[in-house]
């Protein structure tokens, strides 16, 4: 099957401190977005490969986000556009770049890096057979319902799973999806919030505690010690 990739990577950074977009913080001697198009390089399965690439950036980064994809190395076409106003807009213009051919689409946030290859794999494998499928993690933490600052109920956290990406989709459930969206001014945190509404299939692949997203200098710090802590032979490429 076909399969197309789009790496979300037009946020602000803003909440990191930052003087350049999210995607193009150095982390540990590396940019966000190098991470994620590494990954994506080595996305290989006796099942699916990558065969294209759609980089949603902010307006005026085409230059350095041509220069990732070189030192990459991804081999497959890659197209390059501004993002949108949300994280939504930014997707639904990715997906209307990628290729009619492709029967899956992956998407991912540049802000997780330590994505691997097998995550994106098993994706991609349950989405072809379910038609849409995410990263996620079981919830571990006692949740708590609040009102007006004080506890309203405690949650159940037998069923609740924490939504990464990669998240994948038959590319027309997603395209319907996304039109959806737009039409009727829904607006969600992910795709799968969307593909859900349509009534279609999502299921779960069960990832890692460290796919963290990066919001925080905190955050940066963590990933940063997870990156310290690989092996040697990890850290100069993908990190699976």
């Amino acid at each position: 099957m076909k399969v197309s990739a789009i790496v979300v990577a037009a946020g602000s950074g803003v909440r990191l401190g930052s003087d350049v977009p999210k995607a193009f913080v150095k982390l540990a001697g590396r940019t966000m977005l190098s991470y994620s198009l590494v990954t994506i390089r080595q996305v290989s399965s006796q099942a699916h490969s990558i065969d294209e690439v759609v980089i949603t950036i902010p307006d005026g980064f085409e230059k350095a986000a041509r220069a990732e994809v070189a030192a990459a190395g991804l081999g497959v076409p890659v197209k390059i556009t501004p993002g949108g106003v949300e994280r939504q807009d930014s997707v639904r213009i990715a997906l209307g770049l990628t290729s009619a051919e492709s029967e899956l689409v992956i998407v991912h946030d540049a802000a997780r890096p330590l994505a691997t290859p097998a995550i994106f794999e098993a994706c991609l494998s349950a989405a072809a057979r379910a038609g849409g499928a995410i990263a996620a993690i079981p919830v571990s933490d006692t949740l708590k319902r609040v009102a007006d600052g004080a506890i309203a109920a405690t949650v159940a956290r037998a069923s609740l799973w924490q939504a990464q990406t990669p998240q994948a989709f038959r590319r027309e459930v997603l395209i319907a999806a996304h039109q959806r969206a737009l039409s009727e001014k829904i607006v969600a945190t992910d795709d799968a919030d969307l593909v859900e509404r349509t009534g279609a299939r999502v299921e779960v692949v069960e990832a890692s505690t460290n796919n963290l997203k990066i919001t925080t200098p905190s955050d940066l710090a963590i990933v940063e010690a997870i990156i310290s802590a690989l092996p040697l032979s990890l850290k100069g490429r993908g990190l699976g």
